[in-house]
């Protein structure tokens, strides 16, 4: 199969996706929800979105003619994750746009998806079905791409660590805060912090403020996002981190959906977003250098910070977004 024929097949994917009728998506939805309750039919959809706009004949051959991509194919394992919806497509759509074989181990938390990914490639280049495997453990590859926790991640290293691998960390993402930010712009950062309930790299667990801002101020402008807490096991999260907060008597802010307490820590638990102040622009670059390695990515309103992204489009990013800002494509050819 050339690099032509795998452009257009996965063009062509893109194209399903974004017409898919009403009852073939919540005949999808339904499936997905059953596997696993976080992932309901508004985040589902949010996700198939995201991947589609990577799916565009030009989008995926202007990316793809930064490189020399080889003819050679190896079998590259992948573990994914399962935190978001297809939180590792952009991991399949590397490999086999690459001309390597997938040989994947999927998230019990996030199978479905990926398997109707599987089957719709099949359907549309039957070549893929030599191309796509899903197995229960990974032997016999020649690289590794594998995400998880920082736990796994050393059991990861260990495993893999005679064959070319990239293997991921936790991260999260943060905001930074100029404190003249407007309604509407607060309103916007909201998605960034509750797009798939939180679970994913790309939400917001940590804000950035200056010394004396208006908490409540900016609470009351996520009032939209309300609805959330009918989620039982969202709210089942809120009361719990409530109580505990109450319970060591530590200071925060809630709004009825949502807590914000003050920490150094990057990574919140769901319901809850942690904030730090800093004193100026010098002190703010510092406290973000000292976390680097911990940040997928940073918003701000309209992104005004240096090498940071308009609020609202953290979970949109593109083809060429690399997780870990790690060369995806250019580690498969090294292979």
């Amino acid at each position: 199969m050339t690099l032509e024929n795998r452009i257009k097949a996965f063009h062509l994917l893109g194209e399903k996706i974004r017409t898919l009728s009403s009852n073939e998506k919540e005949n999808l939805f339904e499936k997905v929800a059953n596997e696993n309750p976080w992932f309901i039919a508004e985040n589902v959809d949010q996700a198939l979105k995201g991947v589609s706009k990577f799916l565009d004949q030009k989008v995926l051959e202007t990316w793809l003619g930064n490189y020399s991509i080889k003819n050679s194919s190896k079998k590259i394992g992948v573990a994914m994750a399962g935190n978001i919806p297809l939180v590792g497509f952009h991991d399949l759509l590397c490999v086999l746009l690459s001309g390597h074989q997938l040989v994947a181990k999927l998230s019990s938390s996030d199978s479905v998806l990926l398997k109707f990914i599987k089957d719709s490639l099949i359907e549309l280049n039957p070549e893929f079905k030599e191309k796509i495997v899903f197995e229960e453990r990974l032997k016999g590859v020649d690289a590794v791409i594998a995400t998880g926790s920082d736990n796994t991640s050393r059991y990861f290293e260990y495993y893999f660590r005679n064959i070319p691998h990239i293997i991921r960390k936790n991260r999260t993402s943060c905001a930074v805060i100029l404190g003249e930010e407007s309604s509407e712009e607060f309103s916007v950062l909201g998605k960034d912090i509750f797009s798939y309930f939180g679970l994913g790299c790309r939400n917001v667990s940590k804000i950035y403020v200056p010394e004396n801002f208006d908490f409540p101020s900016m609470l009351k402008n996520w009032d939209s996002f309300q609805p959330i807490i009918n989620h039982h096991k969202y709210a089942n999260n809120y009361d719990y981190q409530k109580s505990i907060l109450l319970i060591n008597q530590i200071h925060f802010y809630d709004n009825g959906f949502l807590l914000l307490t003050k920490s150094e820590n990057l990574v919140s638990p769901i319901s809850t977003i942690y904030y730090e102040s800093y004193k100026d622009q010098d002190d703010l670059t510092m406290k973000l250098k000292l976390n680097a390695e911990k940040i997928q990515c940073i918003v701000s309103a309209r992104g005004w910070f240096r090498q940071s992204i308009p609020f609202g489009e953290a979970q949109f990013p593109t083809v060429d977004d690399y997780a870990d800002r790690i060369d995806t494509i250019k580690f498969l050819q090294s292979v």
